[in-house]
């Protein structure tokens, strides 16, 4: 095992974006492009994958907060905020799609890929226990957050300082 079609697409883009984390640990996620580039550099993906199978997994096959496309209902990879990428982290929110599933595949499975990357499961087990979930808010949920925006009529007509300054020179 060691060629790129010795094992599953999915096993190399986790891969990717696994190395990815670990050349960036500060980097919270990673572009599409990014994880593209971080699999062609490792020599993971042909180029027939590389036009027809990659854009799929990372916009929807892999990706736990994305409606499933296929009965397998990976939880490889996590959609930010910012519409970027990042390793799935248990306890992230999921796509109601995917909570059926039995054992959901977080990771590649150590007989499944090469033993050069071992290692990245093993770090990977230690980045979930280090690095806390951070799932996006759902304003809906917070009443206080829900307010955001409002009352934004009273001072539509006027800079909300001069707004604050007249309301200040009124006699009460």
């Amino acid at each position: 095992m060691g060629k790129h079609s010795d094992f599953r697409l999915a096993d190399r883009l986790w891969i990717a974006v696994a190395l990815l984390h670990r050349e960036f640990p500060y980097q919270e996620d990673f572009t599409r492009d990014e994880i593209r580039r971080k699999v062609e550099e490792l020599g993971l993906v042909t180029t027939e994958e590389r036009k027809e199978s990659v854009n799929p997994h990372l916009k929807q096959h892999l990706v736990a907060n994305e409606p499933p496309s296929t009965t397998k209902k990976y939880r490889m990879l996590f959609q930010t905020r910012h519409g970027n990428l990042r390793l799935y982290h248990p306890g992230d929110d999921i796509d109601d799609g995917r909570k059926s599933h039995q054992s959901p595949k977080y990771a590649p499975k150590r007989d499944e890929i090469p033993t050069q990357y071992h290692s990245l499961l093993d770090w990977y087990e230690t980045w979930i226990q280090e690095t806390p979930s951070v799932s996006p808010v759902n304003y809906e949920d917070d009443p206080l957050l829900r307010l955001r925006g409002s009352g934004k009529h009273i001072w539509a007509d006027e800079h909300a300082d001069e707004y604050v300054e007249n309301l200040r020179r009124e006699d009460y």
